[in-house]
């Protein structure tokens, strides 16, 4: 049995320049692997606490000082000796440890850290990639990516409220070329963006943030770019829109103020969601409705369900419980899977068998606020879902789960599987 022999954590930076958790862990047989645990902008109020040290003296009160002291005071003596083929017995231990439904005691970041490095090391010394160990045999199925590559709401100041306007290449053939579609893409709206006099600086997740006349300008643009790219929109590429519909939600009432459009119902952004479905090649919505509409999620996916991917985020928090609620209330028919919305990697494989096992899609995603560390990369090749959510065709934060990719499908090689996840 291969035995842990220290766990440590360090307070490192994250892509915004907020500090974040890294953990390094050594074992008796030498092995030494580190992980780094990302940060999110717009979260779910559900989600696990990420434990910052409120001290305004440091990082305006986001230093992560007391997470790297529960690793190395609290979490590292009870694990130390154990074996880190136990997965899912190291991670419970690590919850009871905690003893909080939110991990608000010791710190999703804290524990987090710790859960990938535990796999991380576990898969070395099976002498097998990271994807493998934790997929198994059957782990061939390169996810499609869906490229952030314009924002507005919370994730730019701009005229426009919906948060993501994503592409994804359905009609690639393999992972590397979906890559360069998207890729190809991004900078055609580059240079159309320019053209039309606007600004094409890119915010957290790599994306263009320009001042629009609209929201539905924004997907007029991405099918511009599409088709200069030499691609056609719903065949080749297809859009996928996160709304975040909680960051504008207020009252009872969603208030599209941003781009002018006045306050909506729940029924009223339905509608306008059903006309963007007929006008442009959308495949998948996410957030389209506050995290706490469940009704209003129902009657969407009840709508538009058939049509479409409907994907949970906020609601769900990657969360075993309001997974099962989405799922006997027909909530929507996809959820987003956060590893730090829950904390650790066997929580997190928890709720996606619960989407296997009610026939949902899932999505592996990043976060606003990333690390170079490429565990998210080899873990959506593992669960085999054919989706990943992690940025842009730029910064490189972003793009070195794109390039780990790559690296799987070579090593995959005539095994590599790739491929719409919509019929």
């Amino acid at each position: 049995m291969t035995k842990i022999t220290s766990i440590s954590a360090q307070e490192i930076l994250d892509s915004r320049g907020n500090p974040t958790v890294r953990v390094h862990l050594t074992l008796d047989n030498d092995i030494r692997v580190s992980s780094s645990v990302p940060s999110g902008a717009s979260t779910g109020e559900n989600e696990a606490v990420e434990l910052r040290d409120g001290d305004e003296s440091r990082y305006g009160g986001k230093g992560v000082l007391k997470a790297i002291a529960n690793v190395n005071d609290l979490i590292a003596p009870k694990l130390v000796g154990l074996d880190p083929a136990r997965q899912a017995e190291i991670d419970a231990l690590m919850v009871a440890l905690d003893g909080t439904p939110n991990k608000a005691k010791l710190g999703a970041n804290a524990i987090l850290g710790v859960s990938m490095a535990i796999a991380r090391a576990a898969a070395q010394t099976a002498k097998l990639p990271l994807y493998a160990y934790l997929g198994g045999p059957g782990a061939t199925r390169l996810p499609v990516p869906m490229m952030n590559i314009l924002n507005g709401g919370k994730h730019a100041d701009n005229s426009v409220d919906f948060q993501e306007f994503m592409v994804m290449p359905i009609g690639a053939p393999t992972f590397a070329e979906a890559l360069r579609y998207g890729a190809e893409t991004f900078h055609a709206l580059k240079k159309i963006l320019a053209g039309k006099g606007y600004v094409t600086s890119v915010g957290d997740e790599g994306g263009f943030a320009p001042n629009l006349k609209s929201n539905e300008e924004a997907c007029e643009l991405i099918v511009e770019a599409i088709q200069a790219a030499g691609y056609k929109p719903g065949k080749d590429i297809a859009i996928a829109i996160d709304p975040a519909a909680s960051s504008f939600f207020s009252g009872d009432t969603y208030d599209l103020s941003k781009s002018g459009q006045g306050k909506k119902t729940s029924a009223e952004m339905i509608a306008l969601y059903g006309r963007w479905l007929d006008a442009y090649p959308i495949v998948s919505i996410e957030d389209g409705l506050d995290e706490n509409d469940w009704t209003g999620f129902a009657a969407q996916t009840a709508a538009q369900g058939s049509r479409i991917q409907i994907v949970g985020d906020d609601n769900f928090v990657t969360n075993p419980t309001f997974v099962r609620r989405g799922i006997a209330e027909k909530t929507a028919n996809a959820v987003l899977i956060k590893l730090n919305q829950i904390g650790t990697v066997s929580e997190t494989i928890q709720t996606i068998n619960l989407c296997r096992k009610a026939g949902w899609n899932f999505v592996i995603s990043h976060r606003s606020g990333e690390t170079e560390d490429t565990f998210m990369a080899d873990f959506a090749v593992a669960m085999g879902g054919g989706q990943i959510k992690t940025g842009s065709a730029c910064r490189s934060e972003r793009i070195a789960k794109y390039n780990r990719l790559l690296e799987i499908e070579a090593e995959l090689g005539k095994a590599a599987v790739f491929g719409s996840p919509f019929p």
